[in-house]
């Protein structure tokens, strides 16, 4: 009896050595590069992948993708590589890779779902290597010291690039940021006139720039949503309001307006005070101007006519002051019902188009596809968008012949956002799905959370280092009116 012990322990002994090299050898099978390369077939994963310096290296040392991709062994390897490996299969199987949006999943918010911390560091254990530059070195310290404090920042936030190549991706400070270009063909010597209450096209004095204002008669109407709205949420209370007439901007600023902004006001004079501080000098603006960004604020997806992004509630309201001081009119930022009146353009219905917000959006596994031809035509959001901004040309106007306001970037309004020191946003952005961009979604401000991975002390007043998603466009009270102006 003990001899058929002894055999029954062996063979089982046996057996689970050969089960375990298996399931070993299957591990590291499946972990190998070209594995990863049966389903992540998109052009990150390949050529940009060979691009980047975890590939291309001075060492020869190339990166493998579970080495960024999956925490390190005896740090929840096994269940995160379980996880990821299921995630996988099941897109593998269930969807087509040629509608992806490989634009999307290389984005910072998707990407840092998928890149662990502890992979980094594991490797760079030496957060302050000889060779590493002074902007690196105060980056490095003040992540270090934020995460001493309990305070989760990633690596991957400054370092996007590292994996794949990105082209024109600066994580250092943007030194060279707003250098002049050359003139502009047209340059409009003085601001537009104003005779009438109709629309009109403001002109920035010694620019080429200039925008279309709105004409948008005062009124009475109702804001927020009923209680029967689909997808509403609870600070959305209905109330009677009443706005004066006004004009707005045909569409959000956009980067041309702000450089022109940024050129006229931190060209000159500016101090290594990383608040904006301006010497005293004759004939300086009063104005005290934007310092250079840290990063790229325009997230390398083109300025020009796209809205301008990254600043802070601050620095918009800095670019009113700026515009009203130049043009002799009085802009400012729209107070949230002024921004709601203008959105619905004397609609009542979720959107100012026709359509359930329900139905915009997918709904559960088995929800089925989501009904979007009306909605695509009028917005910029997570449901066509390939997860940044787009210019005014790829929608429709409201009936007020306004674009943009649902979706591409959310807008700052004026008023503070009730229970907090934050201001109120409106409007949603590319990022949103149909709840969010609906006529009377709220949202707020996020100061801390936007500023988190800013290294500077004291942080930035003029930029978010977090926050790609919000803008803004200009109100201008219906009573002021300027001297004529014309080009040159």
């Amino acid at each position: 009896m003990k001899r058929k012990t002894w055999l029954l322990f062996f063979i089982g002994f046996v057996a689970g050595m050969v089960i375990l090299a298996g399931f070993g050898k299957a591990v590291e099978a499946t972990s190998t590069n070209d594995f990863c390369a049966v389903c992540h077939v998109h052009p990150q994963a390949t050529a940009s992948w060979k691009q980047g310096v975890h590939y291309n290296t001075q060492s020869g040392y190339r990166t493998a993708c579970a080495e960024c991709h999956l925490p390190p062994e005896g740090e929840g390897y096994l269940v995160e590589k379980a996880k990821t490996g299921l995630r996988d299969l099941w897109s593998h199987w269930t969807k087509d890779s040629a509608d992806f949006d490989w634009d999307a999943a290389s984005t910072l918010e998707r990407a840092s779902k998928h890149v662990y911390n502890i992979s980094c560091v594991k490797c760079h254990e030496n957060l302050f290597p000889a060779l590493l530059t002074r902007e690196g070195s105060e980056a490095h310290l003040y992540y270090k010291q934020m995460t001493d404090r309990g305070e989760e920042l990633q690596c991957i936030s400054c370092h996007l690039d590292a994996g794949h190549y990105i082209e024109g991706y600066l994580h250092a400070s943007n030194t060279g940021f707003g250098e002049a270009e050359a003139g502009p063909d047209t340059l409009y010597l003085t601001a537009a006139t104003v005779i009438s209450f109709e629309d009109f096209t403001e002109q920035v004095p010694m620019s080429g720039v200039s925008f279309r204002m709105i004409a948008v008669p005062g009124g009475t109407f109702t804001m927020g949503s009923p209680e029967h709205e689909s997808l509403r949420d609870a600070d959305e209370q209905q109330q009677t309001v009443s706005v004066d007439s006004f004009y707005i901007g045909e569409v959000e600023v956009t980067w041309d307006e702000y450089m022109e902004f940024y050129r006229q006001t931190a060209s000159e004079g500016r101090t290594t005070d990383t608040e904006g501080a301006r010497a005293e000098a004759a004939g300086v603006d009063a104005i005290t101007g934007a310092t250079p960004p840290y990063g790229k604020p325009d997230q390398n997806w083109g300025m020009g006519q796209r809205p301008a992004i990254s600043m802070s509630w601050h620095a918009a309201q800095t670019y009113c002051r700026w515009l009203s001081e130049v043009t002799g009119k009085d802009y400012r930022l729209p107070s949230e019902a002024e921004w709601e009146y203008a959105c619905r353009a004397g609609t009542s219905t979720p959107y100012f188009f026709d359509g359930d917000p329900a139905r915009f959006d997918r709904r559960g596994i088995f929800g089925g596809k989501p009904d979007t031809a009306v909605i695509n035509t009028y917005v910029i959001y997570r449901g066509n968008s390939p997860s940044k901004t787009q210019e005014p040309s790829a929608v429709k106007p409201n009936p007020w012949g306004l674009k943009n306001m649902s979706g591409n970037v959310a807008e700052f309004c004026y008023d503070i956002y009730e229970g907090t020191d934050e201001h109120v946003i409106r409007g949603g952005s590319f990022r949103d799905g149909a709840a969010g961009v609906r006529s009377a979604a709220r949202d707020h401000t996020r100061t801390d959370e936007w500023l988190k991975t800013d290294p500077q002390m004291p942080k930035s007043i003029w930029w978010y280092s977090d926050c790609f998603h919000v803008g803004f466009r200009v109100v201008l009270t219906h009573s002021q009116q300027s001297a004529a102006g014309s080009p040159q």
